[in-house]
């Protein structure tokens, strides 16, 4: 009997402390202004302070100069800034892809909004690149058809816009038409091209839907960043120019 009893109260004892359901009921917010009013905290800062050090020495590394300001702004359809992206991507791309194809890259196309800031004339940093290209995009080759080179074309015309083309295009456009020439030669639009972009814009990013299925497509394994920093070690001073590459009439 006296077991019976135990037994019946630790029952009870243990329905009394079951937790209630509980269920959200009200939900508050507050900003918090995040500036140098914030006080510090000495112990974060020893933490971080070696690897800020480190941080600092990498981005600050002078890797070449140039004479004067590289721009995105300083043309119509073209740019300085997005001249010397195009090539130096392409003079990076291109011995890969030889490499793993054994064939070359026809041109190289970018986007206007990819290039995020200038590089003013003086010596040029780590800092610089990471400025100018703060996104982890891949450098790929995508195979076009002539159909959708006519594409890209028209997307550069209608676009309105200075998107990094690279020097191997000769594009003349007049008010109802265009001519192209590529590496020399008149367009082919029953040949296939060899177009190195971006992994961002290959997929259709800005727009650039004529990059989608392509007929085929190699991965370089290859950021465009890491190009830029690599030519801006080996080549001093950086230069880039208007040219005759995008010519309107």
């Amino acid at each position: 009997m006296k077991k019976l009893t135990m037994i019946t109260c630790l029952f009870f004892f243990l329905i009394a402390c079951k937790k209630k359901k509980q269920s959200l009921t009200k939900i508050t917010a507050k900003t918090i202004l995040v500036d140098s009013n914030i006080p510090t905290n000495d112990a974060i800062t020893r933490t971080i302070a070696p690897y800020k050090k480190k941080m600092l020495k990498e981005i600050t590394t002078i890797l070449s100069h140039t004479d004067k300001d590289l721009t995105r702004l300083d043309g119509k359809m073209q740019s300085s800034l997005g001249n010397l992206l195009a090539d130096l991507c392409f003079d990076i791309a291109n011995p890969i892809f030889k490499t793993k194809m054994h064939k070359n890259i026809d041109f190289a196309m970018f986007n206007y909004g990819g290039i995020r800031a200038g590089i003013p004339a003086g010596k040029i940093t780590n800092k610089h690149a990471f400025e100018l290209m703060p996104f982890e995009n891949s450098l790929v080759v995508a195979e076009l058809s002539g159909e959708k080179i006519i594409e890209l074309i028209n997307y550069f015309i209608n676009n309105q816009k200075a998107h990094p083309l690279s020097k191997h295009i000769a594009l003349t456009i007049s008010e109802n038409n265009f001519t192209l020439n590529i590496n020399g030669v008149p367009f082919d639009k029953n040949k296939n091209y060899f177009v190195l972009t971006s992994d961002y814009l290959q997929n259709g990013g800005d727009k650039m839907i004529f990059f989608k299925a392509p007929i085929s497509l190699t991965k370089l394994d290859y950021k465009m960043r890491d190009a830029i920093i690599t030519y801006f070690k080996n080549t001093s001073p950086i230069t880039s120019e208007l040219d005759n590459r995008v010519i309107i009439k």
